[in-house]
């Protein structure tokens, strides 16, 4: 996985809508994220969140249990500071998702849109499964994406891992069930397409 140092820089050299990853509103992910039961009261973990707008769409639906981690604290404080005083409710962790130290069955709900793709090491792989395993409730859902088979080898200058729903499932193992998959034609800043591929997973 890629370092703190490099996703610093990235977004101290582009505002939080110049990343090519950017979208007003993280359609396809809060879609899936309804039909897996999410609700005022659902405990949720958005990984890699950054400076995202999720966290904004989650407290308009009136969550109030949110925690966003990303390796940057740049992105962060993006985030936190576009918020304002609706931030103070958030639980923000600057760290690698790989080695937080999350509660067993902390959440109901883990989120992830273009984590997982940065992992390529089988290591890695095994690494975050356990991690979703961990951190998920017993008939908690995961809503996992990143780029399709079809979509671009490398993002920011690092190589990815391209995967279909399947593949994504795979990555966590039989202790998860594929509940619903998406795909979706997201159009940078720059005006580039790339496709992402969407796992709606169960835990068993």
């Amino acid at each position: 996985m890629s370092s703190p140092t490099h996703w610093e820089a990235v977004y101290r050299s582009r505002s939080a809508q110049a990343v090519s990853w950017y979208r007003p509103h993280l359609d396809v992910s809060l879609a899936l994220l309804r039909q897996a039961g999410l609700e005022a009261s659902s405990r949720l973990v958005d990984v890699g969140g950054g400076a995202s707008t999720l966290v904004d769409d989650l407290q308009v639906l009136g969550l109030t249990d949110i925690t966003v981690l990303d390796l940057s604290q740049t992105a962060l404080d993006v985030a936190r500071e576009r918020l304002g005083m609706r931030g103070k409710t958030v639980r923000w962790i600057a760290g690698d998702l790989l080695e937080a130290d999350f509660a067993p069955a902390a959440f109901d709900l883990w989120h992830d849109r273009a984590v997982l793709h940065f992992l390529t090491s089988p290591d890695e792989t095994a690494r975050y499964a356990a991690q979703v395993m961990r951190a998920l409730r017993p008939g908690g859902h995961a809503v996992i994406g990143g780029f399709a088979p079809e979509g671009p080898e490398r993002c920011s200058g690092l190589p990815v891992a391209r995967r279909s729903p399947a593949d994504i499932a795979s990555v966590l193992g039989p202790a998860f069930c594929l509940v619903d998959e998406s795909t979706e034609r997201h159009t940078t800043p720059a005006g580039t397409a790339q496709t992402f591929a969407y796992a709606l997973l169960e835990r068993r």
